[in-house]
Formats: C-alpha cells, sequence, structure tokens
C-alpha cells in the first residue's frame, strides 16, 4: 500500500496549517521541517538586507541546519513538500530536507503559500535536488485553501 507524507516548512504558520488540512485530505502523515534555529520576526523581515532569511536566499549554496529528520523516510512512495515562498522559490531549510532525505523512486509534490507569487522555480530546483525522484509540477495556494479544494487537487492527481 502507498505510504504518502507532507513535509512542511513555515515560519509564520499559514503553510502548517495548509499542510494540515492536506494531510488529511490525502491520509498522510506530517512532517514539519524546522530549523535547528528557529527564525525570530527579525529574521524574517525581508526589506533587511542583513535578516537571516534575506542572507540565506542570497546564497543558493546556503543549507541551514534542520532540528530533526523523518523517521523511517523509505516507507514513503509520494511525498508532499510544503513551504511559502520566498524570492520567487523555496527557502533553503526546504534545500536542505531534500538533500537530508533520499528521494529516488518516490514521487515528491510541492505545494507552496503566497499571496500573490507563483511557484517561480521551485519545482526544478526540487527535481535537482532529487534527481532520482519524479518532481510534479505543483501548485501555490491561498492561506483560506479549504480541505476539500486541497482534497480535489489530490483526486486530480491519480
Amino acid at each position: 500500500m502507498s505510504k504518502t507524507l507532507v513535509a512542511y516548512f513555515s515560519a509564520s504558520g499559514v503553510t502548517g496549517k495548509v499542510a494540515g488540512k492536506l494531510a488529511e485530505a490525502a491520509g498522510a502523515d506530517l512532517f514539519e521541517i524546522r530549523p535547528e534555529t528557529p527564525y525570530t520576526r527579525a529574521d524574517l523581515d525581508w526589506t533587511d538586507k542583513n535578516s537571516r532569511s534575506t542572507v540565506e536566499m542570497a546564497d543558493r549554496a546556503c543549507r541551514p541546519a534542520m532540528a530533526c529528520q523523518v523517521e523511517g523516510p523509505e516507507k514513503y512512495d509520494t511525498v508532499f513538500v510544503g513551504f511559502p515562498i520566498w524570492w520567487y522559490r523555496e527557502p533553503s531549510i526546504v534545500d536542505t530536507f531534500m538533500e537530508s532525505f533520499d528521494f529516488a523512486g518516490k514521487t515528491v509534490i510541492p505545494f507552496a503559500t503566497s499571496g500573490s507569487s507563483g511557484m517561480g522555480e521551485s519545482a526544478d530546483n526540487l527535481q535537482a535536488l532529487a534527481k532520482d525522484a519524479k518532481v510534479l509540477p505543483g501548485k501555490r495556494f491561498p492561506a483560506g485553501v479549504t480541505k476539500e479544494e486541497l482534497a480535489s487537487w489530490v483526486s486530480s492527481l491519480c
């Protein structure tokens, strides 16, 4: 039987709420991608060129440490990877997650939250980080997406 995981990074809680609804809609396990050092409000100030998030996103090789790893990653066939859009792509901590997980033979489905920005280059980036996986284009959702809308999207992927 196919096993599904919803892994997500959420800086402000929005992506976490969407991930929870998605996990329910997909009958999936839920895993929070948490940085070893949590982000503060000042860290997330994208208007400050010296803020942690701005500095991380300016350095494509940056890989912030994660607080924990997925237990038993081999049991998952499908992995939804969720994140807020930062600078038109996934946050660097998501890149850390992608490099920490063996995605060989798995299907990866990105999803993102954003008020208006699209997925940008996220799917291509995730594919480059998980060369032996099948990475689908993914989808951006607003904060208020419903569980029913997410269930419809999951059904459309089959």
